[in-house]
């Protein structure tokens, strides 16, 4: 019997050897593919390949990917092959070998090296590939075994590269049937199972569903690792594999229960296996859980294992030790899981305590509104309260779907879909995001035709380079004149091209007879840079050369902001701890933002730490210096990587002295001196476990304390005082305010006493009850409140309704006593009250408080009030 372990090595080696270069999985994060949150399958890393969007560097090539799929999340568990995180085993030809080389080798992996029983295998095929059937035929499958299926066509959209496939599907015995007579492949029950997926990418489809034979065919398989495992285990399910049981059985221990002695428990404890498994994979690659896209998914998993490990009476926190099982045997062949250990550690304990809070806190909520909606003889609750479920609780709907289901109830999810959007309108920030490159096919073609720009910026300001194309909403053109936004490649750049949190470089492009300005330089998939300008003046030419520089004030004062950004994560791990690991940046010339893991907020004296550490390194004028080497050889040096980046074979290390090494293709000064001063603006959260720094750098920190300068020399001045000497008298100045405070409120106090002597002679009855009506001065609500509670002390019995003006707004106090006092309630007649005045308000029925927006009216709205208890006194 094999392991899991042993499978995919094995995979690996037999395509090694059939000279596919063996890859390491990629990210479960897709690379420049925004169509997708997470990575699917096992091609989605060569998509640029297969669409020739980029020339292969190899021709060939094996994987073992990981994989992320929720759309049948609510399945897992309840069936033996869903899983929302699989290993895909794949071998791929870019253009290289087709059918004739993939179908024998799949073949006879399955026959010789795994030595699965030709009798137990069945083929698919798409029903016109007869190339295919005759090549299976050859290579050995009988030609009853064939079998046509017309789904068996794979296309990854509407248009584009597509073509037939062939499916390996195993045959797992009667007693896994259904029974039936017709049992055959294609039946829904578990006796047929599909292995392998061989796809034959033969044809480009167009806009009109004509199908063009491609001029390099390409081939595309996937076997799922956990699949042909429960194969070779001879196991019923992909739960009962070595994949999955030693993490079963952790937590069944931790249960105090046994796997397959109860039906309910055993679906529980297939979720939580495979739950814990995506959240501790996709935590590896950097995905941190939040509110939206992959880490909401993220979180979801991460929730919903948690609530299933509650149903089998786990209620302490049990992430992480599951977590060390699943690194333990799976961190050879993704050894991310050991390197990024801590930060995985910290987001699972941290978002386990979290939602432990929240499930208690949501379900007890859930379970009132569900006796509620019983009581009422209602099954659905409504979208409004699964919303507030989820915003005030962050509680997922999902769950919340989930729970109601088990009693027989569910969530109206069109208004759930129409409040959250309305949420999401409402609070989502305005930001102006920099133009994105829109790629036209003409734009692409060009792109893929030019390859990489050699891009010559850390060395030079400018030279002389040639134009190469220019493109005019997406559409090709030999000449851009003035006033048009052109995209321009060039034969070679100095312009740096925005990434890894530095923005892009602006600048000029000349001619003798024009002169275009740069705004923005984008990267390519096919490394071609992307120059976005506006003709300033004259006419640009295809073919011609032009004088081409860069602001090199803005290029300097970004250089510094990002150096500095360097020098910033080198101290906050010496101050925090080797757990700090940089989560995003933005370098601009006039300030760096630096998003770091941390799980608290910075003391002061930390903040200095780290700001004095920063600035000694400036002051020590180390020399700044760049090389390329292999990856290997960077992590031996100890540079520090960017978490979830995924980086080439040749890395550029960048090293400031002995103090910082960091791989980064950005540009920065060339020694820590030409730095300058370093000041951190501020620190804070911005997530769960993430926080943020923002700082400037050389000129940009000088101006920040000019203006501060010029602020308490201004304050120096108003106060006759000198400019050390403003904390000083500022503080002094601040007890006197509080003294000054002090002595208004308790004149204000008596005065109030006052006013409530001269209004307790005012009472008038209405219709036997009685009333105080009437305009007072009081600063604020808080002092009408409190005049109210005086007067109220003294009436003993009756209805007090007070107005009074404070910084041009009307304020009302209404209050009934005792409580109930002839059904009347304060609330409501503060409301029509406050409706006079243009205003609103409400409270309880013994004491309410509402305001009002016209002055003028206040006089008014008072006279009216016995009118207005005598109109309620009759209802």
């Amino acid at each position: 019997m094999y392991s899991g372990n042993e499978l995919r090595d094995m995979f690996l080696k037999y395509f090694e050897a059939k000279g596919h270069k063996i890859l390491p999985s990629a990210s479960l994060i897709p690379k420049d593919d925004p169509t997708l949150l997470l990575t699917v399958a096992g091609m989605v890393p060569f998509k640029p390949y297969f669409q020739r969007q980029v020339e292969p560097p190899f021709p060939r090539a094996t994987t073992a990917q990981k994989c992320v799929r929720t759309p049948d999340l609510e399945e897992v568990g309840k069936t033996a092959r869903h899983h929302t995180y699989f290993e895909m085993l794949g071998n791929f030809s870019f253009g290289d070998y087709f059918k004739t080389e993939a179908i024998p080798w799949a073949w006879e992996y399955i026959t010789n090296v795994l030595k699965i029983p030709v009798e137990k295998l069945w083929i698919t095929i798409y029903p016109e590939d007869q190339d295919a059937k005759q090549i299976w035929e050859k290579a050995g499958v009988k030609s009853e075994r064939i079998v046509g299926d017309p789904e068996n066509f794979w296309a990854a959209g509407p248009t584009g590269p597509c073509g037939p496939c062939s499916e390996i599907y195993v045959d797992l015995g009667a007693a896994r049937g259904c029974g039936k007579p017709g049992c055959a492949i294609g039946c829904d029950c578990d006796r047929f199972l599909e292995i392998w997926n061989l796809v034959f990418m033969q044809y480009n489809r167009d806009e009109a569903g004509v199908l063009t034979p491609l001029p390099k065919q390409n081939i595309d398989t996937g076997m799922g690792l956990e699949r042909i495992a429960s194969v070779m285990q001879g196991v019923e399910t992909n739960f009962d594999t070595d994949l999955f049981r030693p993490i079963i059985d952790h937590v069944a221990t931790l249960a105090g229960i046994k796997y397959k002695d109860n039906a309910k428990n055993d679906l529980a404890l297939k979720v939580v296996s495979d739950h814990v498994r995506a959240v501790s994979f996709m935590l590896s690659d950097g995905i941190r859980p939040n509110n939206e896209g992959r880490g909401y998914v993220l979180r979801r998993i991460l929730r919903r294992a948690v609530r299933f490990a509650k149903l089998l009476g786990i209620d302490k926190p049990f992430l992480e030790s599951a977590f060390q099982i699943i690194q333990r045997d799976y961190a050879h062949a993704y050894p991310e899981l050991k390197e990024n250990e801590n930060f995985i550690l910290s987001h699972l304990n941290l978002e386990e305590k979290n939602f432990q809070a929240t499930l208690e806190q949501g379900t007890q909520l859930l379970q009132e509104k569900v006796k509620e909606l019983i009581k009422q003889g209602e099954t659905v609750l409504t979208g409004a309260d699964a919303f507030y479920l989820y915003e005030t609780y962050g509680f997922p709907v999902e769950l919340t779907e989930e729970m109601l289901e088990e009693q027989g109830l569910s969530v109206d999810m069109l208004t759930f879909q129409t409040a959250s959007e309305e949420h999401r309108l409402r609070a989502k920030e305005q930001s102006q995001q920099m133009r994105a490159v829109v790629e036209s096919p003409e734009l692409m073609e060009r792109a893929k035709s030019l390859g990489d720009t050699p891009f010559v910026g850390y060395d030079k300001v400018s030279l002389t380079t040639r134009i190469e194309g220019l493109f005019v909403n997406g559409k090709e053109m030999q000449d851009a004149g003035e006033g048009e936004e052109v995209m321009i490649f060039l034969s070679e750049t100095p312009f740096y091209a925005e990434s890894g949190g530095q923005v892009s470089d602006v600048g000029v492009i000349r001619t003798s007879r024009a002169e275009a300005r740069v705004l923005e330089v984008k990267k390519g998939v096919t490394g071609t840079l992307y120059h976005r300008a506006e003709v300033k003046t004259g006419v640009l030419h295809v073919g011609e050369s032009v004088e081409v520089e860069i602001d090199n004030f803005d290029r300097l004062a970004t250089t510094r902001h990002h150096s500095a950004t360097h020098l910033l994560q080198t101290a906050l791990r010496s101050v925090l701890g080797d757990h700090v690991q940089q989560a995003g940046s933005l370098v601009t010339p006039e300030r760096l933002r630096f998003d770091f893991t941390h799980f608290s907020p910075m003391t002061p004296d930390g903040l200095r730490a780290v700001e004095g550490l920063i600035n000694e390194a400036v002051l020590k004028n180390m020399p700044v210096k760049a090389t390329e080497m292999s990856l290997k050889e960077a992590k031996q040096s100890g540079a520090t990587a960017l978490f979830g980046e995924k980086y080439g074979e040749t890395v550029r290390v960048v090293s400031m002295g002995m103090f910082s090494q960091e791989l980064c293709g950005g540009t920065h000064v060339n020694s820590t001196g030409e730095i300058g001063l370093v000041k951190i603006l501020s620190e804070g959260g911005i997530g769960a476990g993430l926080r943020r720094i923002e700082a400037v750098a050389g000129l940009e920190a000088l101006a920040y304390f000019r203006s501060l300068d010029e602020q308490v020399m201004e304050v120096a001045q108003n106060l006759k005082a000198q400019p050390l000497e403003v904390g000083k008298r500022v503080n002094g100045l601040m007890t006197q305010v509080k003294d000054l405070e002090r002595e208004i409120g308790q004149l204000q106090a008596k005065l109030a006493k006052n006013e409530v002597g001269g209004l307790l002679s005012r009472v008038e009855e209405v219709d036997g009850i009685q009333v105080i009506a009437a305009q007072v001065q009081a600063p604020d609500m808080e002092g009408l409140r409190q005049m109210a509670d005086l007067i109220r002390d003294k009436m003993k019995s009756g209805v007090i309704v007070l107005g009074a003006v404070s910084e041009g707004k009307v304020n009302f106090v209404t209050t009934v006593n005792p409580k109930g006092l002839s059904g009347l309630h304060a609330g409501q007649i503060i409301k029509e009250v406050a409706k006079i005045t243009g205003g609103s308000g409400g409270g309880k029925p013994d004491m309410a408080q509402a305001g009002g927006k016209d002055p003028s009216k206040l006089g008014e709205a008072i006279d009216r009030v016995p009118n207005l208890l005598r109109g309620f006194l009759k209802k």
